[in-house]
């Protein structure tokens, strides 16, 4: 049993403890109905930081501290993985953080076409992102509105606080754009970046297209109680009511200068669908976690939810995205292809400075295997500089901890 623990009294309770703990009578229950993809994420989790990854010895140079730590599974559905994968990713977004004011908007998609995406992941999910990309690269270009070619960060999540499946895009984009003989940086007005009423009548379209063609190429699969779909008289006539509401696209205040937005991405980019901070307690009765309700304003909006670990893990999984699935894009002067030179551009027309870009000198990155090597982590019992003098192999057992007449030889 995991129960509440006080700081520093042991170990928190991590996904990766309900996994073990239940994962194998989960995965024999589920047999033939769990993808191949849920199953090497499950294995990741399970395996992180464990001797079954191996691992390596460092010893710290001022107290003679052995400290024995294992490889990361490095997945990305992976909540204890992903902090550094963000600080990774977040430090090339910082060189390239423009002055300018920043706008945060979301995309989200209608609950009958969030259930078929369920059945549809790549497909949906890869429509979400162009769509919501192309209707603010498509409006911002128009004159009557912003006449410039804008540039866009979308961020992909599926889930809402409790774990349902909430396909939505997470996307920032900088307060103005390049003319169209790109010699000009025409800004936005300071607290208004586009109608919102207008990007989403230009979204439901291009969602709702899209989704025909979809279906007339034969790309869209349905079971259960959705098998009527695959008629496209029925799928048209669940589409149909969809046409006649408004979609709502969520405009949020603008970033407070380009250091918030690195602060925001910090905790967006790379989150997964719940974070170990959250959980609380795993007993007879479930998985107790902390979840936020969006319709409640002030202090009861946080709360806590209790699921059997069966439903915890279903839940957990449906978010695992499809292999090769890219949760991050850039669209517009930010497009992979151009961007340095479109933001060294960008940089010259707004009379800033490039930053610095700083190299630190991590020998544990090197390019040889010979030891010692240096850790980037202090000793946790000094704090000072760990040197690895051995490594463990994966699956192999670590040797005992250092005894106190090792460490003080």
């Amino acid at each position: 049993m995991y129960g509440n623990r006080l700081p520093g009294s042991g170990p928190k309770l991590e996904v990766a403890d309900i996994f073990r703990a239940h994962g194998a009578a989960w995965r024999a229950a589920n047999a033939g109905h769990i993808s191949l993809d849920q199953l090497k994420v499950m294995s990741a989790i399970e395996r992180c930081r464990t001797a079954a990854l191996g691992g390596h010895v460092a010893r710290c140079e001022d107290c003679a501290h052995e400290h024995i730590a294992y490889n990361s599974c490095r997945n990305r559905h992976c909540p204890k993985c992903q902090a550094g994968a963000a600080r990774s990713w977040l430090a090339a977004r910082e060189t390239e953080l423009l002055t300018v004011r920043y706008f945060h908007l979301v995309f989200t998609l209608p609950k009958p076409i969030a259930d078929i995406a369920h059945q549809n992941k790549r497909e949906i999910y890869n429509l979400l992102m162009r769509a919501s990309a192309a209707t603010v690269i498509r409006i911002a270009a128009d004159p009557k509105h912003l006449g410039a070619r804008v540039g866009v960060t979308s961020v992909l999540h599926t889930w809402g606080s409790a774990m349902t499946h909430h396909p939505h895009v997470h996307m920032i984009v900088p307060g103005g754009g390049l003319s169209v003989d790109g010699t000009r940086w025409i800004a936005c007005r300071r607290n208004f970046f586009l109608s919102v009423r207008v990007l989403s009548r230009l979204y439901r379209r291009l969602i709702l297209e899209g989704l025909v063609r979809l279906h007339e190429a034969g790309k869209l699969q349905f079971f259960g109680d959705r098998v009527e779909l695959v008629d496209r008289a029925a799928f048209n006539a669940c589409l149909q009511p969809l046409r006649k509401v408004d979609w709502v696209v969520y405009a949020k205040e603008p970033f407070a200068g380009p250091k918030a937005v690195l602060a925001y991405l910090s905790r967006y980019t790379h989150r997964v669908a719940i974070s170990n901070s959250r959980l609380i307690r795993l007993d007879q009765r479930g998985v107790t976690f902390r979840v936020k309700d969006y319709r409640v304003d002030g202090p009861g909006r946080h709360t806590t939810m209790t699921l059997t670990t069966d439903e915890f893990i279903r839940r957990f999984l449906i978010h695992v995205l499809p292999k090769r699935q890219h949760r991050i894009r850039h669209y517009g002067f930010f497009g992979n292809g151009h961007r340095a030179a479109n933001i060294a551009r960008i940089r010259h027309l707004l009379g800033a400075k490039t930053p610095g870009q700083e190299h630190a000198n991590d020998d544990s990155l090197g390019d040889t295997d010979e030891l010692p090597r240096v850790l980037a982590l202090p000793c946790p019992s000094c704090g000072g500089r760990l040197i690895i003098i051995d490594t463990i192999t994966p699956a192999q057992h670590p040797r005992a901890p250092p005894t106190t007449a090792r460490a003080a030889a």
